[in-house]
């Protein structure tokens, strides 16, 4: 029986080999309802293994503009993903003044390209039970002042809907 979602060879979900992350798509199934053939636990496995995450924002004349940031330091399934920022940002004014956003993951191999885009509403958290629950020793780097500095902040993505794609191949899926 083939499962739902994407398929990865052998026996294990990745195969290691000189493309470290393998697979097969899951449009490599007969079509069938979406339901049926994506299993949101496996995009939610996928994301988690990407090191980068790609955050979008609209600029105050109405153009996207893309970043490349670390992979989310929280994620709650498919629906919220939590990064650090700083306060005085580009970034931060700019989901001030629109919220609506995007991320995107990929993973590149050596014949495939897989990448999940979500989109959404990003909100800027500055209350301390959100900066403590996300925070790390070596963050003083970038945060001087501690887990208390006031241009440390989080950015909370919530996801509404997304897009697969793999070997050409697109799917759109919402988020309950």
């Amino acid at each position: 029986m083939i499962p739902s979602g994407i398929r990865w060879p052998g026996k294990n979900k990745w195969q290691h080999g000189r493309d470290r992350y393998s697979w097969t798509c899951w449009t490599d199934t007969p079509k069938k309802n979406i339901e049926e053939r994506m299993d949101n636990n496996i995009i939610e496995n996928f994301i988690r293994k990407q090191k980068v995450a790609f955050i979008c924002s609209i600029d105050e004349a109405g153009f996207p503009n893309v970043k490349a940031m670390l992979k989310p330091r929280k994620m709650e399934g498919l629906h919220s993903f939590y990064f650090s920022t700083n306060t005085s940002s580009m970034r931060v004014r700019q989901y001030l003044n629109n919220p609506n956003a995007s991320i995107y993951f990929y993973h590149k191999g050596l014949i495939k390209y897989v990448g999940v885009m979500l989109k959404g509403k990003m909100e800027v958290l500055t209350d301390q039970e959100t900066k403590d629950m996300i925070w790390r020793k070596g963050d003083t780097m970038f945060y001087k002042g501690g887990v208390t500095d006031p241009d440390y902040c989080v950015l909370k993505f919530t996801a509404e809907a997304g897009r697969y794609y793999c070997d050409l191949k697109t799917e759109s899926f919402t988020i309950e």
